[in-house]
């Protein structure tokens, strides 16, 4: 046991330093005009593919990595130092559809899809909020119905990461409008890219640059009965909400990797920039905010890692999830924007990386469902543990 522990944590670290290495070598010289620029890092993600991370959380038999939660998150966390948005953003959305067929799937859906997906010739996406629906998924009005050996889809979806550049998305329908409590009318979908299923337009964001964010429009779309996750319908809420607790995991991990950049560039320019004959590290309201700002990364670190070892140990993680998500990506806010302060007018011009950091943070917020939901969560799972 012990041998296997030191084994898994000797491939930990190995991993860890290649996509270090990898970050800076390839995306840290090129991330500023890149990311400035909107443009897709198409050569940063094959080399990704090459390292094997379109399968991280895909089991070996399928020609994954298979690997744990914990170093899962540590990935996200040392791409999201390089480029939360570019890197990030297509490999989160990427493994809740692997997380999703792996642990939902038929045994004939993941010999099917796993496989391509590990080897990244499947990119992934998430294909669930609509205009009128985010966080109440219950609320979605996206319509399959049954029609012989398919199921005809009407709908739309919007603000869907890779919604351009993927080509695989978990989809999730209403099936069953009559339904009572209204999340058991609803199923999952693995839907390919086909005739009635167009991308609409592309949205231009604050931050989050370098991958697409699409509205999805669905016309008279025909999936095949065969690609209902898991081949029975009403339980694609389920489905589809174990698989946000992956999501949170690695929005967390991604905020506390910008937290950390940010924090770096500030500790490191607070040593050289000088005020009053000396650095403004040797300033106490400086160092309070530099003692605040690494103590709060640190607890949003072990928190994410809790998460991520409740949902490898196989224990209920929603909650944990939902407190590092909502915790790490406030601690990002505060942090980025202090990082800001402390290089003051530097760190508002686009020269240095702290306005990026700053305009990426506010997604960690809002994603994987908002910080408002996530209190909401938490706050029920708390007085269900409570209960008296």
């Amino acid at each position: 046991m012990v041998l296997e522990e030191k084994a898994t944590l000797e491939a930990r670290s190995q991993i860890l330093a290649t996509v270090r290495e990898f970050v800076q070598r390839d995306v840290l010289p090129v991330v500023s005009k890149m990311e400035h620029d909107d443009e897709r890092p198409v050569e940063l993600l094959e080399k990704m593919r090459e390292m094997g991370l379109f399968g991280m959380n895909i089991p070996e038999e399928y020609g994954g990595l298979g690997l744990d939660y914990t170093t899962f998150a540590m990935i996200f966390e040392e791409l999201a130092k390089g480029w939360m948005g570019a890197l990030c953003g297509p490999l989160g959305t990427h493994h809740i559809l692997a997380y999703t067929i792996a642990n939902f799937g038929s045994d004939e859906q993941k010999k099917r899809f796993l496989p391509r997906m590990a080897r990244g010739e499947l990119r992934g996406g998430l294909a669930l909020t609509e205009p009128n629906a985010g966080s109440d998924v219950q609320s979605i009005q996206t319509r399959a119905v049954r029609q012989g050996d398919h199921y005809v889809l009407n709908g739309s979806k919007l603000f869907i990461t890779n919604g351009r550049n993927g080509n695989v998305f978990a989809l999730l329908a209403v099936t069953n409008p009559k339904a009572e409590p209204r999340h058991r009318g609803l199923s999952c979908f693995v839907a390919e890219k086909g005739p009635g299923f167009t991308v609409g337009r592309d949205l231009d964001k604050l931050g989050y640059k370098g991958v697409d964010t699409c509205e999805l429009i669905f016309q008279d779309y025909r999936v095949p009965a065969a690609n209902v996750v898991g081949g029975e319908e009403g339980k694609g809420f389920g489905q589809v909400m174990s698989g946000l607790e992956s999501g949170r995991i690695n929005i967390a991990a991604r905020a506390v990797g910008i937290a950390t950049a940010a924090f770096e560039a500030a500790i490191k320019y607070a040593q050289q920039r000088n005020t009053f004959g000396v650095p403004i590290a040797q300033h106490q309201a400086i160092q309070l905010m530099l003692a605040e700002m690494g103590t709060k990364i640190q607890a949003a670190r072990l928190m994410t890692y809790d998460a991520a070892r409740k949902k490898d140990s196989g224990e209920r993680a929603d909650m944990e999830a939902a407190m590092a998500k909502y915790f790490s990506s406030e601690v990002c806010q505060q942090v980025t924007l202090d990082a800001m302060r402390i290089h003051g007018g530097y760190g508002y011009i686009k020269e240095y990386p702290l306005e990026r950091y700053y305009r990426d943070a506010p997604l960690m917020i809002i994603g994987e469902g908002t910080n408002e939901i996530q209190r909401v969560l938490i706050a029920r799972q708390l007085l269900q543990r409570y209960k008296i």
